[in-house]
């Protein structure tokens, strides 16, 4: 329990490294990641341009620093959105029950039956391009996953010893609610948010990549390997630089999710190390 301890400190530290880096983004970039300089167009790493150029002669690690804060923060906001709206949907279906909740759930079992990233193209691409509208068609087929959680775990306690105690002292719904039920549901959702930040932003980038999310000439890790896909054979590091950035910071979310599950119920770790 102490080495998973450890190791989430180290990864929460590696994480708010990164939310520095991508919210100091302006301030830490060796080039202006928007300055076109054709003269120096696809130069190769090294020299100044540590990571290269891209055609049009923008610095490469420029514009990946700069690309993080797009990136990044926009995944971040979108789980935000679905962790809030869907825990708060499944906390009053789970609570209140009846009618309301077959509806509310029946919903969620059309946004669950179409593929996720199939109904997420078609939303974007009725709302137009642009980060925000991703962002939106994203939240739009993703909270139900976080409602259906919260439910769960309201069932699961509803008729819980604590809470019969609670409402004999006197306490009504929305104080059991929000200070006997909540606090003890949020544990499974923070860990499902936490996994859900890398799998959001390979999202993001998906649509940005098709086209749908960030435009051109924002700095977004998708558009910019959407940029430089026609040059993968003859200047590879204008898609590889935000592919690995992609990559090291997916990777990085997805170790503290798993982390923050293993610390917060060792019992739930071991099961899935015997499932695999």
């Amino acid at each position: 329990m102490r080495r998973q301890k450890v190791k989430l400190y180290v990864l929460l530290a590696l994480v708010l490294l990164l939310l520095g880096i991508a919210a100091f983004a302006p301030y830490l970039v060796p080039f202006d990641p928007y300055e076109q300089n054709l003269s120096q167009a696809l130069q190769a790493p090294g020299g100044s341009h540590l990571l290269g150029t891209d055609r049009y002669g923008r610095d490469m690690l420029s514009r990946v620093i700069m690309g993080s804060q797009t990136t990044i923060y926009s995944a971040l906001l979108l789980v935000a959105v679905i962790t809030v709206t869907g825990t708060s949907v499944g906390l009053f279906c789970g609570w209140r029950g009846g009618k309301l909740d077959s509806f509310i759930m029946r919903i969620s079992d059309i946004f669950l039956a179409f593929p996720g990233m199939v109904f997420a193209i078609a939303v974007a691409g009725v709302l137009g391009g642009g980060i925000l509208n991703a962002v939106i068609a994203l939240a739009c087929i993703s909270w139900p996953k976080f409602a259906r959680l919260a439910r769960s775990q309201v069932l699961m306690i509803k008729d819980a010893p604590f809470l019969a105690a609670a409402r004999l002292s006197g306490s009504g719904g929305t104080k059991i609610v929000f200070r006997h039920i909540l606090p003890n549901i949020l544990g499974p959702v923070l860990v499902t948010a936490t996994l859900d930040i890398g799998t959001m932003m390979m999202e993001i980038a998906g649509l940005s990549f098709l086209g749908l999310g960030a435009m051109p000439p924002i700095a977004e890790w998708g558009s910019m390997m959407s940029s430089g896909r026609s040059m993968l054979q003859t200047s590879p590091w204008v898609i590889l630089a935000p592919g690995c950035a992609i990559f090291v910071t997916v990777m990085l979310f997805n170790l503290l999710g798993d982390t923050v599950r293993d610390v917060m119920d060792p019992r739930q770790s071991v099961q899935h190390v015997e499932r695999r």
